[in-house]
């Protein structure tokens, strides 16, 4: 769509153009024709007079045209029109070389400025141009045809010539008109552009003044409206709290002043939104009056003593000399002191200096609030007195409001012919000063008025007759008793100065101070509770309703909240959104973070009603959330239900827990059943076995001996063969007896014989009676600790380290290394407080994951047939637990396994 209305502007933009350039090239040729005469008269004097007359003729033609051309039709078709203007011409010069020398006359010059002018003046396309081209060729042609006819003579050179300079004319004047085309086209649609971001901008600026003005209006009528009910609620409540027929508990009187405190700041922020409006229309009224500054100011800082004092801040104000009176607003004089005083007590922490000072500066009076706050960030300095802006617009911002106060400042100053500025070195304090005229104190007249500034109207200055009827009404019926029978007025007008000096900010007074609790969890019959939340007032009120039903801890930012909960895990969490330190999601997260408090149950307090803040509260981890005003009801029931299902999902995992370890109990029972079953029919089944079994291998051994012993009776030759194949028949022989003592030992083991025993050489008898087995390449590495004594049997524990190394060997001779690694087994030892360890570690084929739970078990091998029985690892395990120990094994798949040989350590000498 608008690709489209850009065409069309650009084809009636071009009409247009073409039109009003028509006209002037019908202007040119009109006096440009006739002045040719004079190269008449040098060139062909004789056909002189003949010329001018086809010259006049010529001018006459194109005023007729020019006339065309200013008509509708001259509108519509424009473009044939151009080329027909090129033609006037084109055809009397051609006419002109006709008569003459034809090909040889000079004239053909005339058709290149034709079509250069024409061109340039007419801004033809290049189909234009091209069309314009031929015609002047054909013209000029037609010309030198018709006088060769007539004379039979042509000068083929000078033909040449002049076609080749009007072909590159032709293209120079194609080629130009192209190009001036394109940069036209250009150049009307980024004014095209430029145009219409030029309304859309307007009429976005006028859409911003509506909603500005808008705005101001809302914000005046609201104010208003807000400032009637606020009136029915204050003067009750100031009735109740200085009435002396009516006797109040301390809970009580407490209420009242929370209730009209907050009454008191939400008055003040409505004054000064309205104080804004009122700049804003133009309908904020200086009245100036003589004040003794230095009597302002200290009662000023009388004001603000108690807010001082409980900040621990120290209050300074001084006035140099010879500065004493000066003529002021007192209203909007005190409003700006006011603001910059509390901003300091706000941002300055405890054991810092707030200095007030005023002094004469040649034609102005300045006057300054320096502390030693936080200070302020050189690149947030310029936005300090702009409307609603804040340095911290986060949820966790640990200084409240809402961004008018400095902006309000800075308008009243301004308002008054003055100007104000601000210094400020984070980590050492800020200062801000304003400068206003000083002027002479008249004697007593009327009250000046600023020029320009609407008239007077009242203590609101807003003419808004109907609302302050309204304020004043409200007073008279809800405050009979006013104070002192003063007009109602006065004591209106008296409140809303009283407001000015509720800053609205949090005390160190009023600090959450919890009574002493037990740690842990609550061990009373009532359940315990966190509240969390930055306003004391708050924090009062939510304790006053929740203190007979829990037992109530508090906490003033989201740090503290996180804090109490691991110090002393409530049983539920109330907590605010909006917080110091870290917020209410955050607090969530760190909840559900930690394993303790996973579970807890927190409700979230919010002002904020939208989807999205709901949605990322639950997201958060709260279980529920409750948006402020509620009631106190509801608050009940929500925390019940919560530490109701909480207390049921409390029971039901403890009732899983024990359901899950009976499970693990019986599985445990069951496969105890079956290994005493598998051990006791291995040890009637081994019992038999080694009885039949050893008695065929005493006759065996006895008879090796025998033949040993008659090894002498062979011939020389034989004996060795002989001895080998009796070594042979005695080691399978002592194998045998070594299964069964192992089956003997698994299926009836004996205490062990503890003693005192080197390491050091525990490890090298194993390894001495290995030798035969550890070579090709395997290397032994020992890290033991020096003159390191177990207490334990040393055959048992031989026994262990034997089959320990035994598996470790035939685990690198299956592996194969890459190049670089060599096959290695390392031993070490060491004391690691009440325990003795001793580790065998190796590079070989590590253990399958699947199998490392199962290595332990009676008859257990991953080994091939023959090769072993199962039997090892089980009587290591057994071995172990008769020494009180255990033995632990860490392993990966190619790349190692170790064991771990762990003793109770007792002291040896």
């Amino acid at each position: 769509m608008r690709i489209e209305e850009s065409q069309r502007a650009f084809q009636e933009y071009n009409r247009e153009l073409t039109v009003s350039n028509l006209q002037v090239g019908c202007f040119v040729g009109v006096l440009l024709m006739p002045a040719g005469t004079v190269l008449d008269l040098a060139v062909y004097r004789s056909e002189w007079s003949h010329f001018l007359q086809l010259r006049l003729l010529c001018s006459v033609l194109i005023g007729l045209f020019w006339m065309l051309v200013v008509s509708p039709i001259g509108q519509r078709y424009h473009r044939i029109l151009g080329i027909t203007l090129a033609m006037f011409p084109t055809g009397f010069m051609a006419w002109m070389i006709m008569v003459t020398d034809g090909a040889s006359s000079p004239y053909y010059a005339g058709l290149n400025l034709v079509l250069l002018v024409v061109a340039i003046i007419a801004h033809w396309t290049i189909r234009q141009s091209f069309i314009a081209f031929a015609l002047v060729v054909l013209m000029y042609l037609t010309a030198c045809v018709v006088n060769y006819e007539q004379h039979r003579t042509l000068n083929s050179g000078a033909l040449v010539n002049n076609l080749y300079f009007l072909v590159v004319t032709g293209l120079i004047v194609m080629v130009g008109s192209h190009y001036h085309s394109h940069l036209r086209r250009r150049e009307f649609q980024s004014r095209f552009e430029l145009d219409q971001s030029r309304q859309r901008l307007e009429e976005s600026n006028r859409k911003l003044l509506e909603m500005d003005e808008t705005k101001s209006r809302f914000f005046a009528n609201v104010s208003h409206e807000l400032r009637t009910p606020l009136t029915l609620l204050l003067a009750p409540l100031e009735t109740l709290i200085h009435s002396k027929r009516h006797r109040l508990d301390n809970q009580a009187r407490d209420w009242l002043l929370t209730m009209q405190a907050n009454g008191m700041r939400l008055l003040k922020l409505i004054n000064d939104l309205l104080d804004l409006v009122r700049i804003e229309s133009g309908a904020l009224e200086i009245r100036r009056e003589p004040i003794e500054l230095r009597e302002f100011l200290q009662g000023l800082g009388n004001e603000l003593r108690h807010a001082a004092m409980d900040k621990r801040v120290r209050l300074e104000i001084g006035v140099e000399p010879p500065l004493s009176r000066v003529l002021a607003d007192r209203d909007k004089l005190e409003k700006v002191i006011l603001n910059l005083l509390f901003n300091a007590i706000k941002f300055t922490p405890a054991g810092g200096r707030i200095r007030l000072r005023a002094h004469r500066q040649d034609d102005f009076w300045r006057c300054e609030v320096s502390d030693t706050g936080i200070g302020i960030a050189p690149q947030q300095l310029p936005f300090i007195f702009d409307r609603f802006w804040q340095v911290d617009t986060s949820s966790r911002r640990k200084y409240q409001g809402l961004g008018i106060g400095l902006a309000l400042v800075k308008e009243l100053v301004e308002a008054q012919g003055g100007e104000i500025r601000a210094d400020s070195t984070v980590g050492q304090g800020t200062t801000i000063g304003f400068s206003l005229p000083f002027l002479e104190p008249l004697p007593p007249a009327a009250p000046e008025t600023v020029p320009g500034a609407a008239p007077e109207m009242g203590s609101d200055a807003v003419p808004a007759s109907a609302p302050q009827a309204a304020e004043a009404a409200a007073v008279s019926t809800a405050a009979p008793d006013a104070p002192a029978g003063a007009p109602q007025a006065e004591w209106l007008a008296a409140l809303y100065r009283r407001a000015e000096f509720f800053p609205g900010m949090v005390t160190v007074q009023s600090s959450a101070q919890s009574k002493e609790l037990p740690l842990g969890p609550a061990a009373g019959a009532r359940p315990r509770i966190l509240i969390a939340d930055d306003e004391p007032d708050m924090l009062r009120f939510l304790r006053s309703q929740l203190e007979t039903q829990f037992e109530v801890l508090e906490a003033i930012d989201g740090q503290q909240a996180i804090d109490k909960i691991v110090q002393f895990l409530p049983d539920l969490v109330l907590c605010d959104m909006m917080m110091p330190e870290k917020d209410g999601l955050q607090v969530c997260r760190e909840i559900r973070e930690r394993t303790a408090t996973r579970n807890l149950p927190i409700l979230i307090l919010t002002a904020r009603a939208d989807e999205r803040t709901k949605i990322s509260v639950l997201a958060a981890g709260a279980n529920d959330f409750l948006t402020k005003p509620f009631s106190s009801t509801e608050l009940y029931v929500r925390l019940t239900n919560l530490m109701s299902a909480h207390e049921y999902e409390r029971r039901l995992t403890t009732q899983n827990k024990r359901l899950e370890a009976l499970v693990d109990q019986l599985k445990e029972t069951e496969a105890q059943l079956v290994r005493n079953e598998k051990m006791a029919s291995l040890g009637r089944l081994s019992a038999g076995i080694i009885h039949e079994i050893n008695n065929p291998l005493n006759y065996v051994l006895t008879g090796i001996h025998f033949l040993k012993s008659r090894l002498a009776c062979l011939p020389a030759e034989s004996r060795p063969e002989a001895s080998e194949i009796l070594h042979d028949i005695e080691e399978g022989t002592e194998r045998i007896k070594v299964i069964v003592s192992d089956l003997r030992a698994f299926c009836h083991p004996q205490g062990a014989q503890a003693e005192p025993i080197e390491v050091a050489s525990l490890v090298a008898m194993a390894t001495r009676f290995l030798s035969h087995e550890i070579k090709n390449g395997i290397q032994i590495e020992l890290d033991l600790e020096t003159c390191h004594r177990i207490y334990a049997d040393r055959n048992r524990i031989l026994q262990v380290l034997i089959n320990l190394l035994q598996n470790s060997v035939q685990s690198l001779r299956k592996k194969v290394f890459p190049n670089g690694e060599q096959p290695l087994v390392w031993i070490q030892s060491r004391i690691d407080g009440n325990h003795d360890l001793i580790l065998v570690r190796d590079n070989g084929l590590g253990i399958a994951p699947e199998n490392v739970d199962k290595i332990f078990e009676p008859f257990f091998t991953t080994k091939d047939v023959g090769e072993g029985t199962g039997l090892g690892l089980s009587i290591c395990y057994q071995i172990m637990r008769e020494h009180h120990g255990e033995i632990r094994v860490q392993s990966e798949v190619n790349r190692f396994c170790e064991f771990a040989l762990d003793f109770p350590r007792k002291e040896t000498e």
